[in-house]
């Protein structure tokens, strides 16, 4: 097809401004699928999407559109993942388009993703349209919101198209400006094979699946390609288009988009962002801006019942073929037995990939704290990179660590500022800048460290401002911090899997609440229970669990009082040899406590 009436954009927003929704009108209003196939979030195929209202997994399909001058457009509808933890696929995605939608709440404005995604769109060179979703809504204030986007973002307000996915007011609108505003394709078809991997999935029938976006020159079936990240080749056996079912085709040219099927047998083969080439007859350069995607935030899973643990290494072997961007390698530990330490991108991942092995496997899990990876240099020099607390050198060998710091956007209705301030200060964070806009509305950027955000920073956020503020970060790089390591131990045998890497300045604070929530949760014994928190050689806080006590002098009724005081005494020297060999078994909900994570 010509390349001049090919049009490839994607849909970006921040999460629940009405991306999913606006897919689906535009799917219908083209006709690209039927009334009987109507369904709300078409795009988002896993149950997990819809019940979140997110999506998780790009999609791509292909939509036909007779414009109003009479001639038919190809549209590739390239629909993005909205969540911060995967903003490189979204990356990926907008560098395979000429143009995207920037999807605003009417009734919300401006939001944090918003932001983040529009500049990734900006850094690609695209056309932006701003869409003013919800519209119909009776808190909705169109006027304010363009003037918004004017502020923050520099786009003409008299550019904005006014819409509502859910009554389809403004589609028509919409496909003109798709048509009108965004450019064609720019490559050549005599020119060599050039794709880009935009998205990978493992299909047990047909092998590795691979999304590509043609950048220049056409593939055909049967055709040798290399990967060019990998130095791989393949003989191409299927191609085909969504539209939005799967449908065979002979060829993609310049401009299309669609999927491919090779010899490819590993997934993480196909790395996403990598580029595609003719094996006789390869480009100059790849596409630029690959990179290998690195796991952020590690945890260990640990089945609640051992005997699972074969299903769980099962369970991970086959997700790992759809989602090859989280990590996993065995591990052991004394307090929970077998398990697996798996790496992600962030905490929505580890969410996502906990609750896929649960319901998909039907696993009961029990998620270790998330930690981030450190970076250690020794004293020799060394440098080691560190995600388990327990693979930590001897203290005495370590010259310094390092930690990961991140820039945090977060966007937020002034009236809350004070608390929010406060709350990154808590979080050891440094102000690099606040600005503030027309609308009552503000936008801090911080520098904080990664692992001070993992926990509860986030719903503390929301908390604060009452769900109306919202955040997005990005990776800066590793700076020395003050970090200490510590050890839990009970009746003075250290807890493998408890063991965190704290901020000096919060190790006492840290360590009385971690005694204080196993003091609650351990049974009592027959013996007294020790439980401490320690730095090394010293102890920083201490809880202790009194021992049941039987009453071994009921069976004395009067007579002299040294009957009873020997009873006593044998009863204290039987408890303190108890103490010398009795094990504690620390239950499931223990580690459930201290670690939030609560089912």
């Amino acid at each position: 097809m010509d390349p001049k009436y090919i049009r490839n954009f994607a849909i970006i927003a921040h999460i629940d401004h009405g991306k999913s929704t606006l897919a689906d009108r535009l799917l219908e209003h083209t006709g690209t699928i039927t009334s009987r196939e109507k369904r709300d979030q078409f795009l988002d195929s896993m149950e997990l999407e819809r019940e979140r209202g997110i999506t998780i997994k790009a999609a791509a399909v292909r939509l036909w559109y007779k414009a109003r001058d009479g001639q038919d457009y190809l549209l590739n509808l390239i629909d993005t993942p909205g969540h911060v933890d995967f903003s490189y696929e979204v990356s990926r995605s907008l560098a395979a388009s000429e143009g995207v939608l920037l999807v605003v709440d009417a009734s919300q404005g401006v939001e944090a993703q918003t932001l983040a995604n529009a500049y990734l769109a900006l850094d690609n060179n695209l056309e932006i349209i701003p869409v003013l979703n919800k519209c119909d809504l009776a808190n909705a204030d169109p006027d304010k919101v363009a003037e918004e986007i004017r502020d923050i973002l520099g786009i003409d307000p008299g550019t904005a198209i006014r819409a509502s996915a859910k009554t389809g007011a403004g589609i028509e609108e919409i496909l003109e400006a798709i048509v009108t505003r965004i450019p064609p394709p720019a490559g050549r078809a005599d020119e060599p094979l050039k794709m880009l991997i935009f998205d990978s999935w493992f299909d047990p029938y047909v092998g590795t699946v691979v999304m590509v976006r043609v950048l220049a020159g056409t593939v055909h079936r049967g055709q040798k390609i290399l990967l060019m990240a990998t130095g791989k080749t393949y003989e191409v056996y299927q191609l085909g288009i969504f539209s939005p079912h799967a449908t065979p085709v002979e060829s993609l040219s310049v401009g299309e988009v669609g999927f491919l099927t090779a010899t490819i047998k590993n997934l993480a083969d196909a790395m996403i962002g990598d580029t595609i080439t003719d094996a006789a007859n390869p480009t100059a350069a790849p596409f630029p801006g690959f990179k290998k995607i690195k796991p952020m935030v590690f945890s260990g899973f640990y089945p609640i019942d051992p005997g699972d643990y074969g299903r769980l290494k099962e369970g991970l072997e086959k997700l790992r073929l759809n989602d090859s961007s989280f990590t996993y390698e065995p591990e052991t530990s004394a307090a929970l037995g077998f398990g697996f330490r798996l790496g992600f991108l962030g905490l929505l991942h580890l969410e996502i990939v906990k609750e896929r092995l649960e319901r998909e496997f039907e696993l009961s899990l029990l998620a270790t704290a998330p930690t981030v990876v450190y970076k250690v240099v020794t004293t020799k020099g060394e440098e080691l990179w560190v995600d388990n607390p327990r693979n930590l050198p001897p203290w005495g060998k370590i010259a310094h660590l390092e930690e990961p710091v991140v820039r945090v956007e977060i966007h937020t209705p002034s009236d809350y500022l004070g608390n929010i301030l406060k709350l990154c200060e808590e979080k050891r964070g440094r102000q690099v800048e606040i600005r503030f806009f027309p609308n009552q509305k503000a936008l801090l950027i911080y520098e904080l460290p990664l692992n001070e955000i993992l926990m509860d920073f986030y719903d503390q956020l929301k908390s604060l401002s009452r769900g109306y503020a919202s955040m997005d970060y990005e990776m800066l790089g590793y700076r020395p911090a003050d970090l200490v390591l510590m050890d839990l131990l009970v009746n003075g045998e250290p807890i493998d899997a408890l063991s965190i890497i704290v901020h000096k300045d919060k190790a006492y604070r840290w360590g009385r609440e971690l005694t204080e929530r196993l003091k609650k949760i351990i049974p009592r014994q027959m013996f007294e229970v020790v439980i401490q928190a320690a730095i090394g050689s010293r102890v920083i806080a201490r809880e202790s669990i009194p021992a049941l006590r039987k009453n071994v002098t009921a069976k004395c009724y009067g007579g002299d009082i040294t009957r009873k005081r020997k009873l006593l005494e044998k009863q204290k020297e039987g408890k303190k040899r108890l103490k010398q060999i009795g094990k504690i078994q620390i239950p499931q909900e223990a580690f459930l406590a201290v670690f939030g994570m609560r089912e």
